[in-house]
């Protein structure tokens, strides 16, 4: 019984400890859309777990290997958003936890909206470089259009 008992407080432990993590990289806060070009948003909540903080780090990571230039001529924006500290666009998104969002703007407006949260999470933490694959397929589809 009292394996049992530190079983359950094991894994309970593990459980807040892992989701509970709000070590967050460079957040933003303030919402920035590009004119024409890409965006690419993660929302996450107070909670996360080793999955949620995965996504957010191979996310920065692509963009910063990769985008370089993209971002500092204002064609590709990556914005990580709190979804307690900015409920209207996570409203305007239709998100209520973690979520990869892709934006195609033209003009200021919205052209497309991809929702890459499942692929995100089915490969970010366990196989990094198919999910980095993946985002920059995305974007580089909606940057060259």
């Amino acid at each position: 019984m009292k394996h049992l008992i530190l079983v359950a407080i094991a894994t309970l432990s593990l459980t807040i400890v892992s989701c509970g993590n709000n070590n967050a990289t460079d957040e933003t806060t303030a919402h920035n859309t590009p004119d024409n070009g890409v965006e690419v948003l993660y929302f996450h909540g107070k909670q996360r777990c080793a999955g949620c903080m995965a996504i957010e780090q191979e996310t920065k990571n692509l963009i910063d290997s990769v985008y370089a230039t993209e971002v500092q001529n204002g064609t590709l924006l990556f914005n990580i958003v709190d979804i307690d500290e900015n409920e209207a666009l996570a409203d305007e998104y239709q998100v209520t936890w973690s979520s990869l969002i892709v934006v195609e703007r033209e003009a200021g407006e919205k052209k497309e909206v991809i929702d890459l949260t499942d692929f995100a999470f089915e490969t970010a933490r366990s196989n990094p470089d198919e999910f980095k694959e993946g985002l920059a397929n995305e974007i580089n589809q909606r940057l060259n259009n």
